[in-house]
């Protein structure tokens, strides 16, 4: 495994060689570490399809910079009953294939999720909705099973997309939108290019074409962004590579506060780690200020909660696990671990992608964990079959982040109720507690801001003692762009939705 510090002089030295490449000046080239895994917006769960399919796509609702709710393909909306939610929609919308957007396209979109026609994660979130009705062209009911007051949130645009009705298995290949975007090609590995939609119903995006090119290695990210042969990179190099890109002359780095959180998960059926005991010993036996300062520098805070701190649900009073190897060694004998004679308690498997930054946060975690007889054994995969494991559950330990959806609290659902396992939620470690399941019922029914804060506060306090998660940090967005890109105003998310609004001058 590279250390920082030698990956920093790797960078330094062949950026003295980098020179600029031929470009085509119409079209941006955004860099992204892998592929994204399903550009069917019912599907697609990943952080790269999520964020493309945002392009492409759009649904009910949006999310704008201050994370309020809008609206997008309605133009308004209702709740005449804690039960029923009423959706007009815009007159003036027409998919990519110039099909007018209507309710039918809206009712088929979510009933193909519920029916079983598909198979996907985001199934969950719409469980409750027990009838849609389309009483004329521009109209969408939803009635639910019981009040959730919620749902809207479901409706936003990343979480789901609208697509026409009748889309099927090929709407994986050939993604048809109504977004700012058209899909043009996707080639596994190499990149996804979009074009602009001249009839989109919104402002108009000012660059032409996009290429999401896929690079998985960090230093050469990096390289491409000093040559000049990309344009832009959103959360994809390491904090040392963007203070060395910054003193180039071609280049600029924004910073900003972001949402986005990482965790390290457990497989809560493993013989081990179903053991609270054990799973608290790894939490305190993790130096997390050390990955802090040494991995991330400044662009990342200690985190508490799933929930980010502004989030009108965070509950900052939990237990929290500081640094203490004693501590550790103490809980993992009390759980029937003692050290053997080689000095080792067990062992474990922690799967991650071979992008760079993730070996880097195994590889620390490895050495940290053995100073308390836990030997972690590193298995890192492509992207695509790395993400499969997870959602099938073939893991141990593993460590990602959630990416924009972490803002409210229904992801506290989506993650730990035990109704949402894969393939109906992201509940992948197998997480079970009867008293959890009974509070999440209780919020979704609770009307009141106030009621539903003490439920959520005593949901974060529970989980904080079960730790199906260790919560880790959420990370700042640090976007490293070239000087001809203009007019770069980042969303709290990481999402790719700024590309809109840029503006581009031709290469220098």
């Amino acid at each position: 495994m590279r250390h920082p510090v030698s990956l920093y002089l790797l960078l330094s030295a062949l950026l003295l060689t980098s020179c600029q490449a031929p470009r085509d000046p119409g079209t941006l080239v955004f860099l992204i570490e892998s592929s994204p895994t399903n550009l069917d917006p019912r599907i697609g769960n990943d952080a790269q399809s999520e964020r493309i399919n945002q392009m492409v796509f759009n649904s009910l609702l949006r999310r704008d910079r201050e994370l309020k709710l809008k609206p997008d393909l309605a133009e308004s909306w209702e709740a005449p009953d804690p039960t029923t939610y009423i959706f007009h929609l815009r007159r003036d919308v027409r998919f990519h294939d110039r099909r007018p957007l209507s309710s039918a396209d809206v009712k088929f979109t979510f009933e193909s999720l519920l029916d079983g026609s598909l198979t996907s994660v985001k199934t969950g979130a719409y469980r409750l909705v027990e009838k849609i009705e389309t009483p004329d062209a521009y109209t969408v009911i939803f009635r639910l099973r019981e009040p959730n007051v919620l749902f809207p949130v479901s409706l936003i645009n990343g979480a789901i997309g609208i697509v026409p009705e009748g889309s099927g298995a090929e709407m994986t290949q050939r993604p048809i939108g109504t977004g700012p975007y058209r899909f043009v090609s996707a080639t596994p590995d190499r990149n996804v290019i979009l074009e602009r939609n001249e009839e989109f119903f919104g402002s108009r995006a000012n660059v032409a074409r996009v290429e999401f090119k896929v690079v998985p290695d960090t230093v050469t990210r990096a390289l491409e962004l000093r040559k000049g042969s990309a344009d832009v990179a959103l959360n994809a190099v390491t904090p040392d590579m963007a203070e060395t890109l910054q003193k180039s002359p071609r280049l600029k780095v924004l910073k900003s506060r972001g949402t986005n959180y990482a965790y390290l998960a457990f497989n809560m059926q493993d013989p081990i780690l179903k053991q609270r005991l054990v799973r608290q010993a790894i939490a305190h036996a993790i130096n997390r200020q050390e990955m802090l300062e040494h991995l991330w520098r400044t662009t990342v805070r200690p985190a508490v909660s799933v929930l980010p701190p502004f989030s009108w649900a965070f509950e900052p009073d939990v237990r929290t696990y500081p640094y203490d190897p004693p501590k550790a060694e103490q809980l993992l004998d009390q759980a029937g671990f003692p050290r053997k004679a080689d000095g080792t308690r067990f062992t474990l498997d922690f799967k991650t992608s071979t992008e760079e930054i993730g070996l880097l946060k195994a590889g620390v975690m490895q050495v940290q964990l053995r100073q308390v007889g836990i030997e972690i054994r590193i298995r890192s995969y492509d992207f695509a079959t790395f993400y499969s494991d997870i959602v099938n559950g073939r893991f141990q330990l593993y460590s990602l982040r959630w990416i924009g959806g972490n803002i409210h609290p229904d992801i506290l659902e989506f993650l730990f109720s035990s109704e949402n396992f894969p393939p109906n939620g992201a509940n992948r470690g197998r997480y079970e507690n009867p008293r959890l399941d009974a509070l999440l019922e209780r919020a979704r029914r609770t009307l009141d801001r106030e009621g539903q804060t003490r439920i959520y506060s005593e949901v974060q306090r529970i989980l904080a003692e079960d730790l199906p998660y260790v919560h880790l940090w959420y990370f700042d967005n640090v976007c490293v762009y070239n000087r001809r890109i203009r007019n770069v105003h980042l969303f709290p998310a990481g999402d790719y939705e700024f590309v809109t609004e840029v503006e581009m001058e031709a290469p220098q």
